[in-house]
C-alpha cells in the first residue's frame, strides 16, 4: 500500500523495532498537512518504536524544530503559513543538523534537486509506501548516530557513559533506575536550557502532560537526592513557575 493517493491510506509497514534501550527514546517531527497521511504515518512511526510529534503547518513545525532536539523530521512541501522549503532553508540557517525526509508530490529531477540543496537529506516523493518511509528513517538515523552521537556527556564534575550506563559525580558511582538516567540524560543534553515539566513528561515518559500529576517533581527530587545532596555544588535548579534546568551553579 501507499500513501499520498486518495485511495490508499491502509497501513503497510515492516515490524521494525529500534534496537537501542528501552528508556531511550527517538523523536521525530512530522509535518504534514494532509489529516490522513499524517495519522496513519504518525500511528505507523509509533508502533515502530518511535515518539512522534505532529503539526500541520510551517510555522508551528519552525517553532518546534528550533526548541525541541529532535532525531529528525518529515516535512512535506505543500504546507500552509510556511511551506515546507523555508522552513527546511531556515533550520539549515539556525545551525539546526538533524535529519530532514521531504515529502512532495512534486516528481521532477528539478524539484528534488532544488528539496537536496536547500538542506534536505533525502526526499521521498508521494504516493509512497510506509516500509520506505520506514527504512529511510532508520537509514537516516544510524547515519546521524556515527556522526554525531557522543560516547559520554560531562557537565562540571557529573559524567554520563552512555555505553555503559553508568553516572559519576567526581570520582562517586551514583546507581540510577532507568527512568532517572532518562531524567538525567534528557537535562544533560540540554545543559543550560531551561525545560518545562511538559517538555519532560514527551520526552521522558512520551507521553501528554496532565497538568494534576506531580511524577515529574517526585522524580527529579530522587535525582536531586543522588546527583546533588552530597555535593556542595549544585547542578539541578528549579526556575519556579517554568521548569529545571541543568548547570553549574554561579
Amino acid at each position: 500500500m501507499v500513501y499520498g493517493s486518495q485511495h490508499a491510506f491502509m497501513i503497510a509497514y515492516q515490524n521494525e523495532t529500534l534496537t537501542r534501550e528501552e528508556d531511550d527514546i527517538v523523536r521525530l517531527l512530522l509535518v504534514e498537512d494532509d489529516a490522513k497521511i499524517a495519522l496513519f504515518v504518525k500511528r505507523g512511526l509509533k508502533e515502530a518504536g518511535f515518539a512522534v510529534d505532529h503539526v500541520d503547518n510551517g510555522e508551528d513545525g519552525l517553532h518546534f524544530a528550533l526548541t525541541v532536539p529532535y532525531d529528525l523530521a518529515i516535512v512535506d512541501i505543500m504546507l500552509p503559513k510556511l511551506d515546507g522549503l523555508s522552513m527546511i532553508e531556515e533550520i539549515r540557517r539556525r545551525e539546526i543538523s538533524f535529519p530532514v525526509i521531504i515529502l512532495s508530490a512534486k516528481r521532477s529531477v528539478d524539484d528534488r534537486v532544488k528539496g537536496l540543496m536547500i538542506g534536505g537529506d533525502d526526499y521521498l516523493t508521494k504516493p509512497f509506501s510506509f516500509s520506505e518511509l520506514l527504512a529511510r528513517v532508520h537509514a537516516l538515523i544510524r547515519r546521524a548516530s556515527k556522526l554525531s552521537n557522543p560516547s559520554s556527556l560531562v557537565v562540571a564534575d557529573l559524567t554520563m557513559n552512555l555505553q555503559t550506563r553508568k553516572v559519576k559525580r567526581g570520582e562517586e558511582e551514583i546507581d540510577l533506575q532507568p527512568l532517572e538516567f532518562s531524567l538525567l540524560e534528557y537535562l544533560m543534553r540540554n545543559t543550560g536550557q531551561v525545560v518545562s515539566k511538559t517538555m519532560i513528561m514527551e520526552h521522558v515518559w512520551d507521553y501528554n502532560f496532565n497538568p494534576g500529576t506531580n511524577v515529574v517533581e517526585s522524580k527529579i527530587c530522587y535525582l536531586r537526592d543522588k546527583i546533588d545532596k552530597n555535593f556542595e555544588r549544585k547542578l539541578i535548579h528549579t526556575i519556579r513557575g517554568v521548569g529545571y534546568v541543568l548547570k553549574e551553579d554561579a
